[in-house]
């Protein structure tokens, strides 16, 4: 939608082809956020910030250098970035600061620990009138609050900010009532917003139209062939056509020939498109891939044979795993594999936690599944899946997805972990919990995790010993919200093969491609601010060639 919209400010027409009934795909169903450095937003927030300082820490934390992630890749990011804000603001766009959603290695040279991140104003998906029911959104309970609030709201039992976010919830949601609003917040905010934009400048959506072929006259893109009300249809676009499918967490195919094992797709939450067909026609044409064995990981817990926990399925029986990336930092918790060790920096980033997971299983086999190990506060002082602070629920006990043990080697025994591995790593871990230092992953060391924490746990916030009965322990896995890797594209977002060749009249963007951030995560919303920018850059491009070709569409009949 952002790339069509630059069309037509471009003075050309383009055609957003959607897969789907609904619109706005895995966005819709996500937290919702940008990672943008240097914006104008948190400029206007007291936050300097500089294209220098910027990719000196985009440098320090994304440090594999694939094809995607070239210097001209990263250059364009950081310096278009700013700019993509900026039309977006013009066009309706209602952006927030996130003020204090630090960058997730803030210690690193060039590192923010405000946070480069925005996210999208409330949005009432009411005013979307007849559309309100084609936006893809989460299919799970929602509340009308944004990503970078839900922190302060896991510590309502603990905080006077938590308190009085639980209050604030409480009276938005009596308001939105009595006004007749139905707000939402995160990926349907962005995408609600941009598709009532889409639709007042009236740009052409076609939904329930699968792509499954490209038109190729003399080696060059010239269009697509969807299937459209039961017939196949042939869509000419003379200045290029924009590949924003997303990527493949839905095939199973795709993951078993490229992800880790193991890798079900039952284990995914990103939207039921994500199925890759539209990449594995470009990649027919010759374009390369890289980083197909990544994903944006983020844990998620399931119960005995890998089954989904109560709650854990939408009222319309759609499947929604537990996303663990905020109460995984909270304290009097740890994360062990099955000899009863640790292996990460629990309260960092999520897509490093599922890749340190996989690479431990490489080496022994044995962290698939992990068992994060709980002290009885844990579960009195904090929220866990659907589960209020102090919350126990039945089911879960019955179901066998939550273990409860009155001692360490009990759990141990439930559970399969080498109990004197636990019982050693505990000792350890809560020498660590009395001095506030982790020597082994430094958890609580970087404003990212702190701001997760919580800060009546002193002396580090993020680290609460192990060693008040009943202990619980929940099976954990590698989890995602899409896959990572993807068609290779150049700084102008266009798809390349394998010997560098640009596949004319080609564009992609977004989890169809590989991540120009490679297989690091900076900050919350890279891979949705790399999506906007290098689609805003591939129209960019595709309005400026040489040789000024018309954009409108044209329908034939196949």
């Amino acid at each position: 939608m952002c790339a069509a919209l630059l069309c037509k400010a471009s003075g050309r027409r383009a055609l957003i082809i959607e897969k789907q009934s609904k619109v706005g795909g895995s966005t819709g169903f996500s937290g919702g956020v940008w990672w943008i450095p240097n914006n104008p937003v948190m400029k206007r927030a007291g936050v300097e910030d500089s294209y220098e300082r910027a990719k000196r820490y985009f440098d320090a934390a994304a440090t594999y250098h694939g094809p995607a992630s070239s210097e001209r890749r990263r250059e364009t990011f950081l310096k278009v970035g700013p700019e993509l804000v900026e039309f977006l603001e013009r066009a309706g766009m209602q952006f927030k600061y996130a003020d204090g959603w630090s960058d997730y290695y803030d210690t690193l040279p060039g590192g923010e620990p405000r946070g480069r991140s925005l996210v999208a104003q409330l949005f009432d998906i009411n005013e979307l009138g007849e559309w309100k029911d084609r936006l893809s959104m989460y299919p799970g309970v929602h509340m009308p609050m944004g990503s970078e609030e839900y922190p302060t709201l896991f510590l309502a039992k603990r905080t006077w900010a938590g308190k009085r976010m639980a209050l604030r919830l409480m009276w938005r949601m009596l308001s939105a009532k009595l006004r007749g609003q139905d707000l939402r917040a995160n990926g349907a905010a962005i995408q609600g917003r941009m598709l009532q934009i889409a639709l007042r400048e009236k740009l052409p959506l076609w939904t329930e139209s699968p792509v499954r072929d490209f038109v190729i006259e003399e080696g060059r893109v010239v269009g697509v062939i969807a299937t459209r009300n039961g017939r196949d249809v042939r869509i000419r676009a003379t200045n290029g056509v924009l590949i924003n499918s997303g990527g493949f967490s839905r095939s199973r195919e795709l993951r078993e020939q490229f992800q880790p094992k193991p890798n079900p797709w039952q284990w995914t939450n990103a939207n039921p498109g994500d199925t890759g067909e539209v990449m594995q026609a470009a990649m027919r044409l010759g374009a390369a891939t890289d980083c197909m064995n990544e994903a944006w990981w983020v844990i998620t817990s399931l119960g005995p044979n890998e089954s989904l926990p109560e709650g854990a399925v939408a009222a319309d029986g759609t499947p929604i795993p537990f996303m663990h990336h905020l109460d995984l930092s909270l304290p009097y918790s740890m994360l062990v594999d099955q000899q009863g060790r640790r292996f990460c920096d629990e309260s960092g980033a999520y897509m490093e936690i599922g890749q340190r997971m996989y690479e431990r299983h490489a080496e022994t086999g044995k962290a698939i599944p992990s068992w994060l190990i709980m002290d009885s506060r844990q579960r009195k002082f904090y929220p866990w899946g659907t589960a209020a602070p102090g919350a126990i629920p039945k089911a879960w006990l019955d179901s066998g997805y939550l273990k409860q043990a009155s001692s360490l080697q009990e759990l141990a025994r439930l559970c399969g972990i080498d109990s004197v591995g636990l019982n050693t790593t505990v000792s350890r871990f809560n020498e660590f919990c009395r001095t506030g230092r982790d020597l082994d992953y430094g958890r609580g060391g970087r404003a990212f995790d702190r701001a997760h924490g919580d800060p009546t746990v002193k002396p580090n916030p993020n680290l609460g010993s192990i060693e008040k009965a009943p202990f619980y322990a929940v099976a954990m896995y590698p989890g995602d919200v899409g896959t990572a890797g993807g068609l290779v594209t150049d700084e102008f977002a266009r798809v390349r093969r394998g010997d560098g060749s640009v596949i004319e009249g080609l564009y992609a963007t977004g989890n169809a491609t590989a991540s120009v951030f490679g297989r690091a995560y900076p900050g919350a919303g890279a891979s949705i601010a790399a999506s906007f920018v290098f689609g805003y850059v591939a129209a960019q491009h595709a309005c400026s060639e040489a040789g000024v070709r018309s954009a409108a569409p044209a329908e034939d009949a196949a």
